[in-house]
């Protein structure tokens, strides 16, 4: 059996005695991640922004884990409301610019706390 490790990151912790993520083997599956930026602690109002940091801490979440952004299998996109898919479409789209080689995903409206306007939670494969 595989041990777990623990992913814990400074500036992206939660509010809940949970880690940002876990590795199992070769396995790496995210908490929540959101746009509140890990290195100043800003969470924007402009959901460009946001995005845009939403997809700079799955960076830094995968680096942490070991990989890198092209070890994502899928990411599940939470959307405050159905309009911010195209917020979220542009960071995706700097991220994962080649079109034959980008993760599954899916995205689905749901009801996020205070001024969160989107989360990801991503499996990954090392």
């Amino acid at each position: 059996m595989a041990k777990r490790k623990s992913i814990h990151i400074e500036g992206m912790e939660h509010g809940a005695p949970i880690p940002n993520g876990t590795v199992i083997g070769n396995m790496v599956f995210s908490s929540a991640i959101s746009g509140k930026d890990a290195k100043t602690g800003v969470l924007s109002p402009e959901p460009d922004e946001q995005a845009e940091a939403m997809f700079r801490n799955l960076r830094l979440f995968m680096e942490k884990a070991g990989g890198t952004p092209d070890n994502i299998a899928h990411l599940t996109v939470f959307l405050k409301e159905e309009k911010l898919r195209d917020s979220v479409n542009k960071a995706w789209l700097k991220m994962f610019p080649d079109e034959h080689d980008r993760p599954a995903r899916h995205a689905l409206k749901a009801d996020l706390r205070g001024q969160f306007l989107f989360q990801i939670e991503v499996i990954a494969v090392l």
